[in-house]
């Protein structure tokens, strides 16, 4: 029984050191983001790889006009994506900026701002290799409450009047039939 305890030991230690391997290789590739922001939270790269941010700020408490304030972080220690990268700045470097974040799945919309001068959701943009700099400011066209916080009451208006939601012609009480949507 030894013997057995022993080998399956043996075989998980082989089976970690093939995976921590495997998903050191697969850090950065598109087919694996979280297993590569795993990898990087064991430190399985010795080296570091700084890439600069310049992120809008904007405070309406303050009489100071909006700037770009430029953030450094290292990539080894972050996810691939644009809003892993801005979690990272939140929770270790500036606890003051805001922006908006939900599923991080591309489904809600809530991480949508303008990323090197393109519009996307920082939740499905990977940060760009050998990137000088990644500058990444709110929503343009829309009033901004705060950072990269913009004010969506104008989005929600709108999203109200045309309802796309389905409805029913006659209502059934509520908890006795349900609603097929295949019809």
């Amino acid at each position: 029984l030894k013997f057995v305890t022993f080998k399956v030991h043996q075989f998980c230690f082989v089976l970690q050191i093939l995976t921590d391997t495997m998903i050191a290789s697969t850090m950065r590739s598109r087919i694996a983001p979280r297993v590569g922001a795993f990898a990087a939270s064991r430190n399985f790269a010795a080296a570091t790889k700084l890439q600069k941010f310049g992120i809008y700020r904007y405070d309406p408490e303050s009489q100071a006009k909006p700037f770009l304030k430029e953030y450094t972080i290292d990539l080894k220690q972050c996810g691939p994506m644009i809003l892993d990268a801005l979690i990272k700045i939140k929770d270790e470097v500036d606890p003051t900026l805001a922006f908006r974040r939900s599923c991080r799945e591309g489904i809600c919309g809530s991480c949508a701002m303008n990323i090197n001068g393109k519009n996307g959701l920082a939740c499905l943009l990977y940060i760009e290799e050998n990137a000088a700099a990644i500058e990444i400011q709110p929503l343009p066209h829309s009033y901004v409450l705060r950072d990269l916080v913009p004010d969506m009451t104008n989005f929600y208006n709108q999203y109200k009047s045309i309802e796309p939601w389905l409805k029913r012609k006659e209502l059934k009480q509520e908890g006795q039939k349900e609603y097929l949507q295949s019809k």
